[in-house]
């Protein structure tokens, strides 16, 4: 799903507000922009986690541990289609499977 807003659109209006004069609120500017409140207070969160004045998961290690977890995955069916060939192949080979001697 691809994002509204791009990532230097987003950064500009987190600038904006950062940077806004005094008794200029939040709200104003984020309707200056088109965006909603509270879609504007979260990208100034995630900013601040980014920058690393708040505690946070940042978005690079968020997108690093989506790309592990989609490569564990791959992984682990990789794995379940490789022991399943493994046992048909053993099943094959027994002795009396296959043969129409009587």
């Amino acid at each position: 799903m691809p994002k509204p807003y791009p990532e230097e659109f987003r950064q500009d209006v987190v600038r904006v507000a950062r940077n806004r004069g005094p008794g200029v609120t939040v709200e104003q500017v984020a309707a200056d922009f088109g965006v909603h409140a509270m879609t504007l207070w979260k990208w100034m969160r995630r900013a601040d986690i980014d920058d690393g004045t708040t505690p946070g998961t940042t978005s690079q290690e968020s997108a690093e541990l989506r790309e592990a977890r989609r490569r564990i995955k791959l992984l682990e069916q990789e794995n379940e289609v490789l022991r399943r060939a493994a046992a048909y192949l053993s099943q094959a080979h027994l002795p009396g499977k296959g043969s129409t001697r009587s």
